[in-house]
């Protein structure tokens, strides 16, 4: 068990600093233009809206090929490993190409719906049209950390996240501040050092290559494999965002306070989110490799030790959660009165965490076992379970802290929980335990 333990340290605590690393970054690059003007920092919302949102699909680059990679390294052929890996890495990079060339072509029918001034849509335009040439890029990055995470390497996406944010933020402010190219200097910024990354990761994956004496010519066996496994845990992940957005839809209709109140607890749940994924991303390896090694013993420790490990986090964070429920309000917006509204929400928030850790942890074990279809299924199941949740507090109409309160407990408790029993129920069966590569 000790050693299962430095295995889950080893791959979850560089992970967690490349999850931080992000957000922390995009916080400095908003600031950044934030001090340009109001317009243009409202055009950087509603174009990062956009970008996040076709970015958050497709993470399924990096899901799908860390346990394709993991179970050949299990198997004992870290050729076909680093093949399977490639493979992704071309899907991704002809993925990136069309969704591009769409999105440039599509940019202004992408942010007329937010119906801002014409000055922020301008901005808007700016920033979204050039941020499209860096799709490919990003997407390569995803199926390039997917890759290095299947051969159990999570310490190199660190270095490359670091890095490649930190001279995002060196770009950006010479091209806003010193060449004065304004928001389209911020987006340049971004594109370059998004290239900039996808490049470090060619290099790495391209060593491999020749260590290995892996193919880089695509397969389209390969290319094929990874786009229905990708397929359906894209469908995984427009569930998950279908039931945020329900959620958001109801807090919009119970009133503006009740919505920026719901903001400030998934900003919360977002950054609990980080912690507990990467031990889900430590556990899709683990998983994948044991699997293709055909050691379902090892299989269950892992899946007993992350999951012990998981709720253990969320019961931690939890306790952080409920105990600034008091003040957090004050420290996002400076507002006593939406304090005191949030306060119920938060504590709710933090009696969920726990649960939360054990969802999240038996999400990235079946990822990690290849269970795609399930989780696509289910997923589409689960959301069907929070219909009735989210309607039953938009009909009820509960203003002020009970309606922000009933919200929180119907996504965070009933969605979660439906989550945790779809997924409860098949971790407790062999029915994914498919050995070998």
């Amino acid at each position: 068990m000790s050693t299962v333990n430095r295995d889950i340290l080893r791959l979850a605590v560089p992970t967690l600093g490349a999850l931080i690393a992000e957000p922390l970054f995009l916080l400095a690059d908003s600031a950044m233009v934030g001090h340009l003007g109001i317009p243009q920092l409202a055009g950087l919302g509603i174009a990062s809206v956009v970008l996040q949102t076709i970015i958050g699909l497709m993470v399924f680059l990096a899901y799908a090929t860390t346990p394709a990679v993991a179970r050949k390294l299990g198997a004992g052929d870290e050729r076909g490993a680093v093949s399977v890996g490639i493979d992704g890495m071309w899907l991704a990079l002809g993925l990136g190409a069309v969704l591009a060339i769409c999105g440039w072509i599509a940019t202004p029918a992408l942010i007329s719906p937010f119906g801002a001034s014409p000055d922020v849509m301008g901005e808007a335009s700016v920033y979204l049209s050039i941020s499209m040439a860096g799709l490919p890029a990003m997407l390569l990055v995803f199926a390039g950390t997917g890759l290095l995470r299947g051969l159990q390497d999570t310490r190199t996406p660190l270095i490359v996240a670091t890095v490649g944010f930190g001279a995002n933020i060196a770009l950006n402010y010479a091209l806003i501040y010193v060449l004065n190219f304004g928001i389209a200097g911020a987006a340049l910024g971004t594109v370059l050092a998004q290239w900039g990354m996808a490049a470090v990761y060619v290099v790495v994956v391209l060593r491999h290559a020749r260590r290995t004496k892996a193919t880089i010519r695509p397969h389209r066996e390969g290319i094929s494999g990874s786009a229905l496994s990708g397929g359906w845990l894209f469908v995984r992940t427009v569930s998950l965002r279908a039931a945020i957005l329900l959620a958001t839809f109801v807090a919009t209709d119970i009133g503006t306070a009740e919505l920026a109140g719901f903001q400030i607890v998934m900003t919360l749940f977002t950054f609990t989110a980080f912690a507990l994924d990467a031990l889900a991303i430590a556990a899709q390896a683990l998983i994948g490799k044991n699997l293709g090694a055909a050691d379902t013993a090892l299989v269950r420790m892992v899946l007993t030790r992350c999951l012990q490990w998981g709720v253990g986090a969320g019961v931690v964070l939890g306790l952080v959660v409920v105990a600034t429920s008091g003040v957090a309000g004050v420290l996002f917006t400076g507002d006593p009165e939406l304090a005191r509204l949030l306060m119920p929400s938060l504590v709710i928030l933090g009696i969920s965490t726990p649960l939360a850790g054990f969802v999240f942890v038996l999400d990235g074990v079946l990822i990690g076992a290849g269970d795609a279809r399930y989780l696509a299924l289910t997923g589409i199941l689960n959301v069907a379970a929070f219909v009735p949740l989210a309607l039953g507090v938009l009909l009820a109409a509960p203003a002020g802290a009970s309606g922000l309160a009933w919200l929180t407990a119907a996504f965070a408790l009933g969605y979660l929980a439906a989550r945790g029993v779809t997924l409860g129920l098949r971790a407790r069966t062999t029915a994914w335990m498919r050995t070998g590569a």
